[in-house]
């Protein structure tokens, strides 16, 4: 029997960079996502139960290879990392938690089409009792960005966008950030099971030309 997918092993280019930032075209994907906004550590917030939602289709999809009707194409993965797309609707609140809008994802398989994706938030909704609604079958092409790992607590995060926006000045590019481009983090670590001062956490900056 082959061996999961295992999209962080496979494409180590998109989640293992190093901790020196580095220039990189990001190729389509499609994500289960869902939208939202507030302090993603509320534990009564919306981040939190938006994670929970994640994980349950995700799952969901996973196991369908043990259902009668097998998606088309199917091949056993390993569910790839959360990650979330970060702004504010003015800069000046960037250090306030609570204004954060965000968009959670996960990435999805190939072989899931929107028609998997809707039967699996159906069997949520029956299995689970969990409203899906918020739940959406996202395609996203980020083009071109810097990234870079980060090692340590999300709090000291700053540091290392500092570093990557040092190398765009150097490099002749700027942060493309706006309302269609923005802030991402991939969270390669578990953190119910990782010290703070040893979690990944790749950040991922849209950039152009300048």
């Amino acid at each position: 029997m082959a061996d999961a997918l295992d999209y962080k092993k496979e494409y180590k280019e998109l989640y293992f960079p190093k901790t020196i930032p580095v220039i990189i075209d990001i190729p389509e994907m499609t994500f289960v996502a869902i939208a939202g906004k507030g302090d993603p550590n509320d534990k009564d917030g919306e981040f939190g139960k938006a994670v929970e939602l994640l994980y349950s289709i995700q799952y969901t999809i996973k196991m369908s290879k043990k259902k009668q009707n097998t998606p088309e194409g199917y091949f056993d993965y390993v569910v790839p990392p959360l990650e979330g797309f970060w702004t504010v609707k003015d800069v000046k609140d960037i250090g306030n938690k609570s204004k954060f809008i965000w968009t959670a994802v996960i990435r999805l398989p190939e072989f899931v089409t929107k028609r998997t994706f809707e039967w699996a938030c159906n069997e949520v909704e029956n299995k689970k009792s969990i409203n899906t609604e918020k739940a959406k079958y996202l395609k996203i092409k980020e083009g071109l960005c810097v990234q870079c790992m980060h090692i340590g607590p999300f709090d000291e995060e700053p540091g290392t966008v500092m570093a990557m926006e040092k190398y765009l000045e150097e490099n002749s590019f700027v942060n493309d950030i706006g309302e269609e481009r923005h802030h991402h983090e991939i969270y390669i670590s578990d953190i119910r099971k990782v010290a703070k001062e040893k979690l990944k956490t790749v950040l991922r900056i849209p950039i152009k030309k300048k």
